[in-house]
């Protein structure tokens, strides 16, 4: 696996390897994408900057997703209008 360029200051790193790319914070893998599906897990950690880094892996690597919080709930976005409510290891289509 290498290391790339980080997502964030923080924590943060991003690892590429075998197709698959990882945004890590501190141990958790909270954005895995491939070719085809994008994981999302906030490792039980569903803080404001975990969720920063969920958002900024989307831009940079423009994956289309958006993560937000509406009455302590989290919700992911996604662009054709499908919203899910928020749990670790979701998995969705690209």
């Amino acid at each position: 696996m290498t290391q790339q360029n980080k997502v964030g200051t923080h924590a943060t790193s991003v690892y590429t390897g075998l197709g698959i790319t990882n945004i890590q914070y501190h141990g958790t893998k909270v954005v895995r994408f491939d070719a085809e599906t994008i994981t999302l897990d906030s490792g039980g950690w569903r803080t404001a900057t975990t969720k920063t880094r969920m958002n900024q892996a989307a831009r940079q690597f423009d994956l289309g997703f958006k993560v937000y919080q509406k009455d302590f709930e989290w919700f992911v976005d996604l662009p054709d209008g499908r919203l899910f409510e928020f749990i670790d290891g979701l998995t969705f289509s690209r």
